[in-house]
Order: structure tokens, then sequence, then C-alpha cells
């Protein structure tokens, strides 16, 4: 493989129009460390593999000629995928790749793997199985997910799972993707935010369950054909599992006068769709179907209206029409370079802007008060 980097360095130096020693300069290289490592008498160090890929434009896992992740091979043979789907499918193996980088100078994702669900028995109850280990394993930590709006940050923290909010040009609702260095999902921003809150905990699914053992696409998890897929199937008794606990729902019943105030009040405690929740409620036989059939004609909207919870439903539609970038990767990301392993371009790369703004902001550039005399 060293050789192989060094034919790899070379052809960067041939691109770049530079002589050997310039090429090192521009790197920020000692020259005769440099010459030595080309020689093969010492190694180069990840650092000094992250400056020569940030030079020459390319990842540290290009130099050292590791294969590109399946994301990728997806991305360029799906010609006739929708361009949603293939920015997804990009996004996916842009930040499987940061991951691969970080791995190859000693970072890795702290995430969490649960036991493996026996392939046995109906998709629905190993769905349900599933999301009882994932219960298990949020509650040792404290969190409660059916209390949390920002379901984000429980996959995040809970199993290190990474979770990317994009916008796409057509609706959009996610993937997954798992490989030795990262797991990650990708999720379209919403005007529904109970739909995409369902599809991180869908998505989560899937990784847990580790359905495919790679990318997983979920273009629309309303379509009628790809519902019927056992691996949906058991994905989306995950994801009601987890988000409308069995017991919860019990005892929640058990002191309730069921009527539209009291059915609302629980969907917005609960931060799920009425539709949904009155689904849930009726297959586990706690209303019967008269009150199912008034309650799914709620609406999201209407619930918060009607406990007069708008400004927080507001917030709650904006958030999830927002962006966002995976935080442990950020955090990761940084600590490499702070801990000089790497130059600061991948982490601006990451963010889509330049280092010099984070240079900037790093350095203390002056932050003028309105308060100040």
């Amino acid at each position: 493989m060293l050789g192989e980097t060094v034919e790899r360095i070379q052809r960067l130096i041939a691109g770049s129009g530079l002589n050997q020693a310039a090429f090192a300069a521009k790197a920020g290289l000692d020259a005769s460390k440099f010459s030595k490592s080309m020689n093969g008498v010492r190694r180069f160090t990840s650092l000094e593999l992250a400056r020569i890929a940030d030079v020459g434009d390319v990842t540290v896992d290009w130099l050292l000629g590791v294969d590109k992740s399946v994301p990728a091979l997806a991305a360029r043979t799906r010609e006739s995928a929708a361009t949603s789907e293939a920015q997804a499918i990009a996004e996916a193996d842009r930040l499987a790749q940061h991951w691969s980088d970080l791995a190859s100078l000693g970072y890795r994702q702290p995430s969490t793997v649960l036991d493996a669900v026996p392939q046995r028995g109906l998709s629905i109850d190993q769905g349900h199985r599933l999301a009882e280990l994932a219960l298990a394993r949020a509650a040792d930590r404290g969190v409660e997910p059916w209390r949390v709006r920002d379901l984000s940050t429980v996959v995040e923290g809970v199993f290190g799972i990474d979770v990317r909010i994009m916008r796409f040009p057509r609706g959009y609702e996610g993937l997954s993707w798992a490989d030795d260095n990262s797991r990650l999902m990708v999720v379209g921003t919403s005007d529904i935010p109970a739909r995409q809150r369902f599809t991180i905990a869908h998505e989560l699914g899937h990784l847990l369950a580790r359905d495919d053992q790679g990318l997983h696409l979920d273009p629309d998890l309303s379509d009628t054909a790809h519902k019927k897929k056992p691996s949906e199937i058991k994905a989306n008794a995950f994801a009601t599992r987890f988000l409308l606990p069995q017991e919860l729902l019990e005892e929640e019943a058990g002191r309730i006068t069921w009527s539209d105030h009291s059915f609302a009040s629980l969907a917005c405690d609960l931060w799920v769709s009425p539709v949904n929740l009155a689904w849930r409620l009726y297959n586990l036989g706690l209303i019967d179907r008269r009150q199912c059939d008034a309650f799914v004609r709620m609406r999201s909207l209407d619930a918060a209206v009607l406990t007069n919870r708008l400004d927080s439903y507001w917030e709650w539609l904006a958030t999830a029409g927002q962006p966002r970038l995976p935080v442990p990767l950020l955090r990761t990301s940084f600590q490499a370079y702070r801990d000089g392993k790497t130059t600061l371009r991948p982490f601006a790369n990451l963010l889509g802007t330049e280092t010099a703004t984070i240079r900037a902001a790093m350095d203390g550039a002056r932050e003028e008060s309105p308060l100040s005399p």
C-alpha cells in the first residue's frame, strides 16, 4: 500500500505543475522528510497525508488506495435515479468518506450496536422486539424518546448514529447507510414535522436491524409496494413501538377520558401526528372504531390550535424545514484538527464554508457589542 500511496502522490505532483520540493512547501512539509518518504525511507505521518490530500484536493482514503464506499458506486450506477435520490446517495457517500478519513487518523464513530434480533416470526414482531431493546438502551441513558421533539439528538446521543437533514428539489423521505467506519441517515426537510420524525425513527430501525448491510433507500414511505417489503414492515413496526410504546399508551388511556381535547393534548405531548396516534390506540384496543374514525380526521395543526400550543407547533415546523449537519461528525472533525492530525480544510468542507471564515472565528475576530459605550 505504501508504494501505491507514493505513486498517487507522484500523480498529484505531476498534475500540479510543481516540482517535488515546491509541492512539499505548498503542503507545509519539510522537503527533506518528504523526499525520504517518497523514496520509502520513512513513512508519511497521518498529518502529512492530510496536508497532501488537502493540496491535491483528494481524500486520505484515495491516497491510501482504499476503495470507495458502496453509496458512491450506487450514485454512479443509478443514472436513471430521481434527482433527490441521487443527491441523497451522494451526501451519504460524502459523510461516510469523512468518517473513513477520520478512521485512518484513529478517530472512530461512537456508535452503539444492539443485540441482534432473531430473524424468526413475523416482521412486525421483529420490529417490536428491536424497539424494546432500543428503548432499554435509551432508558439506560435517562432518555424517553417519545418526549423529545428533536429525535436527531436522541439518535446521535444514545445510538451514535449520524443524522443529516437536507433540502431536496423534490420530496424525499430518507436513506440509511452503514459500513465499517460509519452509520448514518440522510433525511429530507419537511413541512410535516411528525412525518419527518417518524422517518428518522424508521431509518433508525433499519440501522439497528442492520438491513441490507449498507445502503438502504426509502424514497417514499407511503408507497404501497414499498411498504409491503419485510424490511419496511419491520422498520415501521420499530418506529411505531419506539415512538408510541404500548405500556405508555395503556397508562395514559387509564387516566384519560377521551375527547377531542384530551386526544389532541396527548398527540402534542408525544410529538406525533393525530392520525398515527389514533390508529395506534385503536390497534391496541384503547379506543373503539367510532373514536378512531373521529380522531383520524384531526391534523397536527388542529391539535395545536385546540390545545393552545400554536407557538410550539410553528417552532417545530420551522425546525423541520431546516437543514442539519451531524453533530458527532462535526465534533470529531474539529477535534482531529485541534489534535494536529489534519488540516482545517476537511472541517471547512464539511460545513460548506471557507477555511478563512473558520480561522477568523477561531482567531477571535472582534465582535462589536451594541451595548458598548
